[in-house]
């Protein structure tokens, strides 16, 4: 059976400490430029889609792409509409 050794309590802390020390310092300095660089990134991909998608022209000017119809859809052999009341 194995006992708890001094120098085996002290080499545990010493890698506890050290792995704390390491994602401290991943935390602190190398996760906000990895997240500056990805924000970055994808401001530039909403930049481009966002000019890929507005048309092209004059300032100001407006563009109507299509002519609205001006047929109802609805057929002529509906009926009409008739009001009613209620009766108790």
């Amino acid at each position: 059976m194995q006992e708890a050794s001094f120098t085996g309590l002290l080499r545990v802390l010493l890698i506890i400490m050290l792995v704390y020390y390491v994602l401290k310092f991943i935390g602190r300095y190398l996760l906000p430029m990895f997240l500056h660089k990805t924000v970055s990134k994808m401001e530039e991909r909403m930049r481009e889609q966002q000019e890929a998608n507005q048309p092209q022209g004059k300032v100001g000017e407006t563009v109507i792409d299509r002519k609205p119809s001006d047929h109802k859809d609805t057929p002529k052999d509906t009926g009409e509409y008739i009001d009613y009341e209620e009766v108790d």
